[in-house]
């Protein structure tokens, strides 16, 4: 049956059809560099928001994810991650918590969310905010962010929120930082005024070298961040033996996220779960806490007792990389072509991870960072082969393709340098009016 979900998903169309407005807005490599220079404006209102309140709902996300929940602060957010129970990574996303009994859950884990609370096992509701989710990010983000709300964001910490006022329209202003860079906010209201607010970022952004962002690069902000993305960096593990209920959940509530269902690469699991990523493999093993039950803690206890593999980023040597373009204006059948800055379907590519011919992890969807001049891969090794510098190789193309052993060098993550932490009140005032 396994055999039979891994045909399916390799199968698979996957999705052209994710959101961030158009692919382009100015060109990708204009808006790539707008996250290192000035700042830019990515949409992403087509994620679910689910609502959950009632008694029982800090116990629900207590359940259903690795995260300690000992201290969560009213205006405080969370990187949500949710396990299958072998410890193998569902989903993960971002909570905040509104009110002592009230939490927005965002992304993937809203859906996951809401299937558990059906259970029935929970006294708590849940209902779906039809809201915007506007990403302001980049070393200008703060100044314009401040020039909107008409007041001082300093005092809010990294993944803390609180209301500001734009247009006289009330917004939620989550201080994330998906750039890396320190003080990048993403935007949450409303809907209904949701163009208001986004033309009112744009017009003020023009003094701030404002770009918008499509679709061709949003993820690589994610690839150098280090932010992995669902069923792109990541295969779900919702699929195979006590998930078939969630898998029709996830495509009655949401199809499009459905739509993403599909693996690519050169790596050959005999089992679904073969693909699957564990968040210790992920390089979370700080947020795992053993201070309550939660699926899958039984083996997370053992890996975090015994790691095997962590995240780093693999850089593609540059002249492989050209040889894979070259390949298309030679005789005879090239090698898998990989679209910059990176491809338009939607979906997880696995490919093999060697060292001296041996298997030593998974390798994810390349993409180009135009600023850094490379491609570039988030990656799951072995642990004694994380030293920046070691070298190993990529084994890129499908079963049956002529395969390209790429060389590649080991990386940290994330990428590039992660200002997201840092103290605002550091930072000089805006002074222009």
């Amino acid at each position: 049956m396994s055999k039979e979900i891994i045909k399916a998903l390799r199968d698979a169309p996957g999705c052209y059809e994710m959101g961030w407005r158009l692919p382009e807005h100015t060109n990708w490599k204009d808006e790539q560099m707008s996250w290192k220079k000035t700042c830019y404006i990515g949409d992403w209102s087509f994620l679910r928001n689910l609502v959950v309140k009632g008694p029982d709902a800090l116990k629900l996300l207590s359940d259903i994810s690795v995260n300690s929940y000992a201290k969560f602060d009213i205006g405080q957010g969370k990187h949500i991650i949710c396990c299958n129970e072998d410890g193998k990574l569902i989903t993960e996303g971002i909570v905040l918590r509104t009110n002592e009994q009230e939490f927005r859950i965002q992304s993937v884990p809203a859906f996951y969310t809401d299937y558990k609370l059906h259970s029935g096992k929970y006294n708590a509701t849940s209902r779906h905010d039809d809201t915007f989710h506007y990403q302001v990010q980049g070393p200008n983000a703060l100044y314009l962010v401040e020039k909107l709300a008409g007041d001082s964001l300093r005092d809010i910490s990294f993944m803390r929120f609180r209301k500001i006022y734009i247009k006289g329209r009330e917004v939620i202003a989550l201080r994330q930082g998906m750039s890396g860079e320190i003080g990048g906010f993403e935007l949450q209201g409303p809907m209904e005024y949701g163009q208001e607010i986004y033309n009112a970022v744009l017009e003020a952004g023009q003094d701030f070298g404002i770009r918008q962002l499509g679709r061709r690069t949003a993820l690589i902000n994610h690839l150098e961040a280090y932010y992995p993305t669902y069923n792109h960096h990541y295969v779900p593990a919702m699929f195979g033996k006590g998930m078939e209920g969630f898998q029709e959940w996830v495509a009655a509530n949401f199809p499009m996220l459905a739509r993403t269902w599909k693996i690519s690469g050169s790596f050959e699991g005999n089992d679904i779960s073969d693909y699957y990523t564990s968040p210790v493999e992920m390089g979370w093993k700080r947020i795992i806490k053993f201070d309550h039950d939660f699926i899958g803690r039984k083996a997370l206890e053992a890996e975090v007792a015994n790691p095997k593999r962590t995240a780093v980023t693999l850089e593609w040597n540059n002249d492989d990389v050209i040889d894979i373009y070259a390949s298309l204006f030679r005789e005879g059948e090239p090698y898998d072509f990989i679209d910059i800055p990176q491809p338009e379907r939607f979906h997880a590519q696995v490919d093999q991870v060697l060292k001296d011919g041996k298997l030593v992890g998974k390798s994810t969807i390349p993409g180009y960072s135009y600023y850094f001049r490379k491609m570039l891969t988030l990656s799951y090794i072995d642990i004694e082969l994380t030293k920046p510098g070691t070298g190993v190789t990529i084994i890129l193309g499908n079963p049956g393709t002529p395969q390209k052993h790429v060389r590649a060098t080991v990386a940290s993550v994330p990428y590039k340098k992660d200002d997201r932490r840092g103290d605002l009140k550091k930072l000089p005032a805006y002074l222009k009016k």
